[in-house]
């Protein structure tokens, strides 16, 4: 009886070392089911972070990566539409060490721009950039990024509404790039697009479509706004221009300029199919002209430079938070009501590029006085780019957009 009972309980430890063991065993399989599970996820995650998909990757914040194999995308003295404004190059600049910069961002890379393509998406359609002159330089690099592709015979330029309006056609794809003077959107007395050099700026807040109408049946469009405002109080007209009866009133700029983009936005919203025309919004393009913000000497800007700022996260004065917050806060606005406006975000990335401007290697459209020939710095261009150079890039996060949103 007794060796019966020990048989039992010999046979009762083992079944309880057993399940013990298959308890272990299945805790350990589950723990390992679960980690690689965990660790495959973050692998998928990675590979969709690497890839090309833009909602799951930040274009706009990364570093500039010196590649002088494929940058510049295309050659000065090759672009047929170049702007002398632009062309660095031509007018002197030796150092062109600027033009071989590829902006990479953090978990991804831009794809690569097809001119080819991008003219098939524009076939039969118009794609127009709006605003001031840095938008124009973006419109020209666009140009030169894509012209290369067609034959001199099938490509031409013109201009409408009294040189307001300026249209590179591609005639095998019947497709426009073109670019509208408006550099503050609504209605000014700066809107001629040569003599706007006004000491008093006038803007007319509700008043655009004298400007929209050259817009309206656009499949994608670019705008942008900034410089143009930079001043401490803005002259506001309720009326026409020339109107004796019209009604000047000096108003601080932060509020005209909501004012003018709410005008924007409601011309947006009522007059944009946002199903059929894309849509967006430039944000501020960073100006050097402070050496010691990035701890140049006191007095000195962007000439000589040849280097970028190391400082990641660099941010000058010459871009106003208050502003590109703004627009942020209007095209959130824009989005609750059905029409959506991406921001191209170039600020940050191109706070880096203090090397990039034209410095003076421009032409010159007014005659140099003495005291400016002695002294470069006082008529260095520290606001618009070289080309080939930073507008590219734009260009590129531009084309990113167009092909992925």
């Amino acid at each position: 009886m007794a060796k019966a009972h020990q048989i039992v309980v010999w046979t009762w430890g083992i079944r309880n070392t057993f399940r013990s063991l298959v308890a272990i065993l299945t805790t350990i399989l589950v723990v390992s089911a679960i980690y690689l599970t965990q660790d495959a996820g973050q692998a998928c995650e990675q590979r969709v972070v690497s890839s090309d998909s833009i909602p799951k990757c930040d274009l706009f914040f990364g570093k500039w990566v010196f590649d002088n194999e494929s940058y510049p995308l295309y050659k000065e003295q090759q672009c047929t539409f170049m702007s002398d404004q632009l062309a660095c190059e031509k007018f002197g600049r030796k150092d062109l060490n600027y033009q071989n910069w590829r902006w990479k961002p953090h978990h991804c890379d831009l794809p690569r721009f097809n001119a080819t393509a991008l003219l098939e998406r524009l076939r039969n359609k118009r794609l127009v950039f709006v605003g001031d002159s840095l938008n124009r330089g973006q419109w020209v690099s666009m140009v030169c990024l894509v012209e290369s592709v067609v034959p001199r015979s099938l490509k031409f330029m013109h201009t409408l509404a009294n040189g307001s309006l300026n249209i590179f056609k591609a005639i095998e794809y019947n497709a426009t790039i073109e670019f509208y003077w408006a550099p503050l959107l609504v209605e000014s007395n700066s809107d001629d697009p040569v003599n706007h050099r006004v000491p008093e700026r006038t803007v007319r807040i509700k008043a655009i479509e004298k400007h929209a109408k050259y817009w309206t049946d656009a499949d994608i469009l670019i705008f942008n706004t900034y410089l143009w405002w930079r001043r401490p109080v803005m002259n506001v007209l309720w009326g026409s221009f020339g109107d004796p009866d019209g009604v000047y009133k000096g108003v601080e700029m932060l509020r005209v300029y909501e004012m003018a983009l709410r005008t924007w936005s409601d011309w947006v919203e009522v007059h944009v199919n946002s199903n059929k025309t894309q849509m967006f919004f430039v944000s501020m393009s960073p100006t050097h002209e402070r050496a010691e913000e990035w701890g140049g000497a006191v007095g000195e800007n962007c000439y000589t430079e040849k280097e970028q700022i190391a400082k990641e996260g660099y941010w000058g004065k010459g871009s106003d938070p208050k502003m590109m917050q703004l627009v942020e806060k209007v095209l959130e606005d824009l989005r609750t009501r059905g029409s959506n406006v991406q921001m191209l975000n170039i600020t940050q990335l191109t706070e880096y590029r203090k090397e990039g401007h034209p410095s003076i290697y421009k032409k010159q459209w007014e005659p140099l006085t003495e005291e400016q020939i002695s002294d470069p710095r006082t008529y260095a261009d520290c606001i618009h780019w070289c080309l080939p150079g930073v507008p590219d890039v734009w260009n590129e996060l531009l084309y990113a957009h167009i092909f992925h949103q």
